[in-house]
């Protein structure tokens, strides 16, 4: 059920307005979590600096879908769970992959040990420890990758949680 309600730009504040014409200007729409965020201009003008912010990871693609579907899968949110899905097919993630993935590992052990490191930074960031990093030091991960993994996951919580609390839901699939 949805709580929040998406804005027209009209309807936002100035600077949502903003943000959101802009966005329509070079992409021709916005999307439902975009347009309901404007209620917050704080919001989304931050969300929108981050989210460019993290395109720019050392991560690949593929690598970085799998941790949003374990990050999201923790979180619940169906319509993240949905959106990294597609955008993983589209990476070139196998439906296989995928799967693993939601259950926060993968066929790779360098991949499953990022993995796992991700779902600890969401779930109990306390309990990562030095020997945490250095085993993935050992598999090869450099300290940035390392690093933007708190910014994957931060990314994931923010989007996730917005939604959850929005009520804003995946469209019904057909059958």
């Amino acid at each position: 059920m949805r709580r929040l309600t998406p804005l027209d730009p009209a309807d936002a504040p100035e600077k949502s307005r903003e943000l959101l014409n802009d966005i329509i200007g070079r992409r021709g729409s916005v999307g439902e979590m975009v347009s309901t965020m404007a209620h917050s201009p704080a919001l989304l003008q931050g969300y929108l600096d981050f989210s460019r912010a993290m395109k720019r990871v050392k991560l690949p693609r593929a690598l970085s879908e799998k941790i949003s579907l374990a990050v999201q899968e923790w979180i619940g949110c169906g319509l993240c769970r949905q959106a990294h899905t597609e955008a993983g097919r589209a990476a070139g993630l196998s439906e296989a992959d995928i799967a693993l993935a939601r259950q926060g590992t993968s066929t790779d052990a360098r991949e499953a040990a990022l993995i796992a490191l991700a779902v600890r930074v969401l779930a109990e960031p306390s309990s990562i420890t030095d020997e945490d990093v250095a085993e993935l030091r050992s598999l090869g991960w450099s300290d940035r990758v390392i690093a933007e993994i708190v910014g994957i996951v931060t990314l994931n919580l923010l989007t996730g949680a917005f939604n959850l609390l929005a009520g804003l839901e995946p469209a019904e699939q057909p059958a």
